[in-house]
């Protein structure tokens, strides 16, 4: 089946990162994190709802770990409104490059967003993101966090540093840093020679080729104001964000 087409200058198709096992997430089940209940709807569902509300019209989902599960939460949950191509990443035990590669050979020619699966975030937060421009074909985006927040989080999260709106630097374990990255991103296919450079020279992180990319000074930050994401690694970060929820406004 074709892809979608998209409207001039839309970004409108996604890759969302489904493919990990969760190894820090303990909650006594052998099943994908992406299938657990967050205030009442599975993880995945809430990353495609939130993913379609910001204008995406076709999901590539990477599976990996627990594949037919989460293939068929994605089938059973998406909206009518969102088209879903499935790629594999055999690695999944790997690093997540490794699953952004695995979409090279349908997006390469093609600008996306890319989000992670088990993170939580506002719809908004994507939109903003989408609505920014990117001043190159080869720049990323990334949507960073510059809010004060608790150092809980900020030690388990990926930072970054900037020069005014340019990443220099992106880490779990910068010190200092300016922001957090909330892991929703634009990228066009420049990042994929990126992370396979990265990967070739042993650095299989999404991080690891968005540091070769900041390098040449082709990644942006884009603050997302106060719009709400949350990364749930743990069982206590699932507490978190149900707290999160039930305390943001309704849309």
């Amino acid at each position: 089946m074709a892809l979608p087409r998209s409207s001039a200058g839309a970004v409108d198709h996604a890759v969302i990162l489904a493919a990990g096992n969760g190894d820090r997430f303990r909650s006594g089940r052998s099943r994908s994190k992406l299938l657990t209940v967050v205030n009442g709807t599975p993880l995945l569902t809430r990353t495609l709802e939130s993913a379609c509300a910001a204008g995406i019209r076709c999901a590539h989902i990477v599976l990996g770990y627990d594949a037919a599960r989460v293939r068929s939460l994605a089938e059973q949950s998406a909206s009518s409104r969102l088209a879903l191509r499935f790629h594999v990443n055999t690695d999944w035990h790997q690093e997540n490059g490794l699953s952004v590669l695995a979409v090279r050979g349908a997006l390469s020619e093609r600008t996306f967003a890319l989000m992670m699966g088990d993170h939580i975030f506002d719809s908004a937060a994507l939109t903003r993101l989408l609505g920014a421009d990117r001043r190159r074909g080869d720049e990323v985006l990334l949507g960073i966090d510059t809010s004060p927040c608790d150092p809980a989080v900020a030690a388990e999260a990926t930072k970054v540093r900037l020069a005014g709106d340019r990443i220099t630097a992106i880490s779990k374990t910068l010190d200092p840093y300016d922001a957090l990255d909330t892991g929703l991103f634009v990228c066009g296919p420049g990042i994929f020679g990126a992370l396979a450079a990265s990967c070739e020279a042993g650095d299989s992180t999404l991080s690891g080729g968005v540091r070769r990319l900041a390098a040449l000074n082709l990644v942006r930050g884009v603050a997302i104001g106060d719009t709400h994401w949350c990364d749930i690694d743990t069982l206590d970060d699932l507490v978190a964000a149900e707290a999160l929820l039930r305390s943001a406004p309704a849309v």
